[in-house]
């Protein structure tokens, strides 16, 4: 059995760590061309063939609820930075593709944003990132 102060100071530890982290990190997110919600999007949608995903597969990915993922979806559709079509697979489903604009934002910001990451983990060596990745995995795998 875990020592549940041990599992309990860790859980703060990690929660605490992981909040500190995403404020620092996030500092790309203040010029207002994309919000992180619209990253995160856009973060689903350019790693699928032809820049295009399917709207339940960007849900799973986010962590806001399903009617906040479409007025969201909604909202950069009218900004012009994702088209979304009927998925023929599935016709109560939608297809997500970014559009020239949204995958260039997505680009630049990536790009910030990356570098930034890597700054901020840059105090963990190689080894620990490793760690860290197989046991948040093994985290978010436990359902």
């Amino acid at each position: 059995m875990t020592d549940r102060r041990l599992a309990i100071a860790a859980w703060e530890s990690l929660f605490r760590a992981q909040h500190e982290v995403f404020d620092e990190i996030n500092d790309a997110f203040h010029d207002g061309e994309l919000a992180q919600a619209e990253y995160d999007v856009l973060l689903t949608v350019t790693r699928g063939d032809g820049y295009a995903a399917r709207l339940r597969d960007v849900t799973a990915n986010m962590l806001i609820s399903q009617p906040s993922v479409s007025r969201l979806v909604d909202r950069m559709v009218v900004r012009g930075l994702i088209t979304k079509t009927p998925d023929p697979a599935d016709g109560r489903g939608a297809i997500l593709i970014a559009t020239a604009e949204g995958a260039a934002a997505f680009r630049r910001l990536a790009t910030i944003h990356g570098r930034a990451i890597a700054d901020r983990m840059s105090v963990l060596s190689d080894d620990e990132l490793s760690q860290l990745r197989t046991i948040t995995a093994k985290l978010r795998n436990q359902r």
